[in-house]
């Protein structure tokens, strides 16, 4: 394995890379799906727990591997992490080659304020102002599947934390809260997705999961959704590693590595939808 490390503008803001090397004995894998890690941290920081150790658990399940760090405090105003994660996923894209990615199997997975980041990107990459200071006007920063823990979907959190008007920045108010509400800005446009949370999270509610999943639900986007009873806000992989040992919730590591590889496809996994119909008699958006 190799570890390149790519520098944009802006203050720790970088792209890690876990790479495999091409083999010989290993032919299946001359060019792997990929995930990128957005650490939380409540825009303030990036949490070293939800960095590395949720990465090296997705390239031991075959993914290349990103960490990507964002502009924080006041330079984390909206929309400039978003055009941040953008443009690295751009990046990305440009290098599939050179990196061994599937360049159309690349997925985004935050935790608490990075999991708002990452849903952020998987409803608004098409913004057009977005899509304008990234100079992602083909997709370029389009995620093909969600992986989000603890996610802020809402601008709840934002709100009792006090740090709503520091991520508006001098924007108009109403119409930046409309854009910081992931869940509101489900649609066609959103990629799969899987979800996870715990009921007794303290800091972010697990509404917010809830929120996100019914968007899907009603836009009709697949998505897996895990509600945990215990764990704290914050536990990323759940074992003595990154937070106390959870056995109920360490799994989802190895649960959301079998999604994505359904989703993307093995010859060891079933597809998403394979003999199924979703086609239901109730009108759904009456529910």
């Amino acid at each position: 394995m190799k570890i390149e490390i790519v520098n944009f503008p802006g203050e720790n803001v970088k792209l890690k890379a876990y790479l495999y090397e091409e083999s010989e004995e290993i032919m299946e894998w001359k060019k792997r799906p990929a995930v990128v890690v957005c650490p939380g941290g409540g825009y303030c920081m990036c949490s070293d727990r939800e960095a590395d150790p949720i990465a090296m658990h997705f390239s031991a399940k075959g993914f290349n591997t990103f960490v990507f760090t964002y502009s924080l405090n006041k330079e984390a105003a909206f929309p400039r992490p978003l055009v941040e994660l953008s443009i690295a996923m751009k990046t990305i894209r440009e290098n599939a080659d050179k990196w061994g990615i599937e360049s159309d199997k690349i997925a985004v997975c935050g935790f608490s304020a990075g999991g708002h980041l990452a849903a952020s990107l998987g409803t608004l990459w098409n913004n057009e102002e977005v899509m304008e200071q990234s100079g992602c006007m083909n997709g370029e920063n389009q995620p093909n599947a969600l992986i989000l823990g603890y996610p802020v979907a809402s601008t709840s959190w934002l709100e009792n934390s006090n740090h709503l008007e520091r991520i508006v920045g001098d924007r108009d108010f109403d119409s930046t809260v409309d854009l910081l509400q992931p869940y509101k800005n489900v649609g066609k446009q959103t990629p799969p997705s899987f979800i996870f949370h715990t009921y007794f999270d303290n800091v972010v509610p697990v509404e917010d999961s809830l929120c996100f999943a019914e968007g899907c639900a009603k836009a009709d986007v697949p998505f897996e959704l895990h509600v945990y009873t215990n764990g704290c806000h914050g536990m990323a992989t759940a074992t003595a590693l990154t937070s106390g040992v959870d056995h109920q919730l360490s799994p989802w590591m190895d649960t959301a590595s079998d999604w994505l590889w359904r989703l993307f496809g093995r010859s060891d996994y079933q597809q998403f939808g394979s003999n199924t119909n979703r086609a239901h008699p109730c009108d759904r958006n009456k529910l």
